[in-house]
């Protein structure tokens, strides 16, 4: 297997740029990227890629950007960087002019020809690390991913030829700092899209464990997605579900096959358990107090202490409660052990959801400074 590598822009990535020019051809111009030698230091001692500096430098060398401007800082750049132990392997710049249409600028590829088509490197596994939408272009064109530190994302729209709808399927991570970058290249996106469909439901689940509490949730049972936004809210994930089920029949195969998806989703993006803390547990709200008890072990178990004396609670049964997580639990491989109390029937099942919540919240965050499996046994 070939060398993977990093193809990193310069300006906006490992230094600021300075509007309107956006050229750092004045001493007074450079700063560099906040974090970025920290950050950048570690993934060069700690991981085996092949770092390559590009840029694009409009017009380098005329009299407009007189080389004699440009290449002191630059090399005061390289020179930073290998003092805090990060060498590049090689510098591409294309100097021309975007009215010109070089095949060497990027997102043109010309720059980049020795790397491709040789089993000497690994493309497909490799990155462009930029700030531009044309950077993200340019990981497409050479068959690989983009890591888009998105500062500003309109420029350099003209050279692009995809759709920004196109474009974002190939960016592997949207973030502005470079320490998500390490994490990222160190532990991966917990992040997946999955489809479970039957001649009762369609569902479509789309989870990120490492997201920003965003919902889309539409099942056609108000309450039940109400509770489900209680996992993407108190989880701190990520968790768009649509489902389209027999609802003109009951509810029962809806809830039970988005119990089923969203286990399986889970089962998914927990395929490599490395570094994650497996366990978590626990919550009160109002007269009710709930405990969940969850245990991403690979084996499925589920203990169900909690009643309610309610028929419905909203249009949705409350015998299905036990239900969805049964569901969960079987689809996901996970321990599960439920115990509620309390006197309203709302209470305590919105406290069994957020308990449900927080204990997945507990139990897949990771210490990327580990990359330890939870289990003496050496698998899950």
């Amino acid at each position: 297997m070939g060398k993977r590598i990093l193809f990193i822009d310069r300006d906006g990535v490992l230094v600021k740029e300075v509007p309107p020019s956006y050229q750092v051809d004045a001493w007074e111009k450079l700063e560099f990227y906040p974090e970025v030698f920290k950050w950048l230091g570690k993934i060069a001692e700690e991981f085996d890629y092949v770092l390559i500096m590009v840029s694009n430098q409009d017009g380098l060398g005329t009299p407009s950007f007189p080389a004699e401007h440009f290449w002191p800082i630059h090399q005061h750049i390289i020179k930073s960087f290998e003092n805090e132990g990060v060498s590049f392997h090689a510098t591409h710049i294309d100097t021309s002019f975007p009215e010109e249409h070089s095949p060497n600028r990027k997102p043109g590829i010309g720059m980049f020809t020795e790397y491709l088509d040789t089993p000497a490197y690994d493309i497909p596994n490799s990155y462009v690390i930029g700030d531009r939408i044309t950077d993200v272009q340019l990981a497409k064109n050479l068959g690989c991913k983009a890591i888009w530190l998105n500062n500003h994302p309109g420029l350099g729209g003209k050279e692009v030829s995809d759709s920004m709808e196109e474009l974002k399927k190939v960016v592997a991570l949207e973030t502005r700092q470079w320490k998500d970058v390490y994490n990222f290249l160190k532990l991966g996106l917990r992040k997946v899209t999955h489809d479970r469909n039957t001649n009762e439901t369609q569902i479509h689940v789309e989870l990120n464990l490492d997201g920003n509490c965003l919902s889309n949730i539409s099942t056609g049972l108000g309450f039940f997605d109400h509770m489900l936004e209680q996992i993407a809210r108190h989880g701190k994930i990520d968790l768009t579900i649509q489902a389209e089920g027999d609802l003109h029949i009951d509810e029962h195969h809806t809830i039970e096959d988005v119990g089923i998806a969203l286990g399986e989703a889970f089962a998914k993006a927990l395929a490599d358990k490395k570094g994650m803390e497996r366990y978590g547990f626990a919550l009160p709200m109002d007269e009710a107090d709930a405990k969940v008890l969850i245990d991403f072990g690979g084996r499925s178990w589920i203990v169900w202490n909690a009643e309610f004396t309610r028929e419905k609670i909203g249009e949705m049964p409350t015998e299905m409660f036990f239900h969805f997580f049964k569901s969960f639990s079987d689809a996901a491989k996970c321990n599960l052990n439920i115990e509620c109390h309390g006197e309203n029937e709302h209470h305590k099942i919105e406290a069994i959801f957020k308990a449900f919540a927080k204990a997945i919240r507990m139990a897949v965050k990771r210490d990327p400074m580990s990359n330890y499996l939870p289990s003496t046994k050496g698998v899950l």
